[in-house]
């Protein structure tokens, strides 16, 4: 999802402000996807109430029982010498342990934003309970954001929140994800350049520390083949078009029209990633907030390991939300690599707009995780509870969709 962003440097360029979310802390936007703006849900500033302390960021140790990855459970550390164990790209689907994988799950917001909002490491409980809740709902895969400065406890974010606390922190949680057959995600939410503090959404990742976060994090999960990296959350190089321009920025980075600092491109993060030895599945957002995927596969960066899928945007409004543009490029993409909807939502509480995004992404082996699983107001939220009541038809409409893939997924 998107950050509100200081607008000086746009004059000329209409924005209108969306929302999508409940109450995560200003994502900004540019609502090319037509978003309404009020109740679709800008997520609004952390009010520091009991959500927020709910947990501190305490790091529970993870039980001494298997870790299961679908129905093969595996005791202790993932094997990483049989070429059948975790997350694997093959053509243009997903495997997990050998076996055709779509991923359905869910985002779970706070972890982008808390350390340097409130001090804390997450939005909500983060313990077994809570991700109990989201596997009864048929969901297979949590999406982790990552805050560049508060990983490698830069620019004045607090020890507490930041450097070796965060990284344990997310690291434990990936754990306790993989604990309740869960497959994490994890996506660079939140960077920024410089001495600058990662507050917001950015247009692209950038070459002083996003390729550093990458080798880091690459480094700490090499040995958990079960992880998916996402590199960036919503690109919107060249002011949010749809160019050559946009898309060779996308790719080999440096300096760009629309923003002043220098770019790291998808190349840059996919060779840091695979600096380390890393050969996890690696997932690329388009342009345009990643909703369009118009040249991802002219520009698609070279991966080593042949490790690469598409993560994809789709929300209601978006430049591409609808069948007819679904089976333009969005669909060319899903016939040569993996797709993923690492984000889609419905601004009007309902769940029409959903059931058709999904019944498309099943029809191409495309996966989906739905914004967001976090208790804030607003329209673009699946939960009223951490225990798993959806508060309208947009998460009713997503529990049943997950169940019932589940249910045909079943022995």
């Amino acid at each position: 999802m998107r950050n509100h962003f200081t607008l000086s440097i746009v004059a000329g360029w209409a924005l209108t402000i969306a929302g999508a979310c409940g109450s995560e802390p200003p994502k900004n936007v540019e609502d090319d996807a037509g978003r309404a703006p009020a109740d679709a849900g800008i997520e609004q500033p952390i009010d520091g109430g009991a959500s927020t302390a709910t947990d501190a960021g305490t790091v529970e140790q993870l039980p001494d029982a298997a870790r299961p990855h679908d129905a093969a459970p595996d005791t202790g550390a993932p094997d990483t010498g049989s070429p059948d164990r975790g997350v694997r790209v093959v053509g243009n689907q997903l495997v997990k342990d050998g076996r055709v994988f779509q991923i359905r799950g869910v985002n779970r917001s706070g972890t982008e934003y808390a350390c340097v909002q409130t001090g804390g490491l997450f939005n909500g409980p983060s313990d077994d309970a809570s991700l109990e809740a989201i596997a009864a709902w048929g969901a297979n895969a949590v999406r982790i954001p990552l805050n560049e400065s508060c990983w490698l406890g830069i620019n004045g974010v607090a020890p507490a929140a930041s450097g070796a606390a965060y990284q344990e922190a997310i690291l434990s949680y990936v754990a306790r994800i993989e604990a309740h057959g869960l497959t994490p995600i994890l996506d660079l939410h939140w960077a920024a350049p410089g001495g600058q503090q990662a507050t917001e959404q950015l247009p692209m990742p950038n070459a002083d520390h996003s390729p550093e976060l990458w080798r880091q994090v690459a480094a700490a999960v090499r040995d958990d083949p079960y992880v998916v990296l996402e590199l960036f959350n919503e690109p919107w190089p060249d002011w949010n078009q749809d160019t050559d321009a946009a898309w060779r920025c996308w790719r080999d980075g440096g300096s760009c029209t629309g923003f002043s600092y220098q770019a790291a491109g998808m190349q840059q993060l996919v060779d840091a990633v695979r600096s380390t030895g890393n050969e996890n599945v690696i997932l690329l957002g388009g342009i345009r907030f990643a909703n369009v995927l118009s040249q991802w596969l002219t520009y698609m960066p070279n991966d080593p390991v042949g490790q690469l899928g598409a993560a994809w945007h789709v929300y209601q409004g978006g430049h591409c939300a609808d069948t007819a543009c679904y089976d333009g490029s969005p669909a060319e993409v899903a016939a040569a690599v993996p797709i993923v909807a690492t984000e889609i939502g419905q601004n009007d509480c309902g769940g029409d707009f959903i059931a058709t995004v999904m019944n498309w992404l099943d029809a191409h082996g495309g996966g989906y995780l739905a914004w967001t699983w976090n208790t804030w107001t607003g329209c673009m939220v699946l939960i009223d509870d951490y225990a798993g009541t959806p508060p309208s038809a947009y998460g009713e409409t997503y529990r049943d969709h997950l169940r019932s893939r589940a249910a045909l997924e079943e022995p």
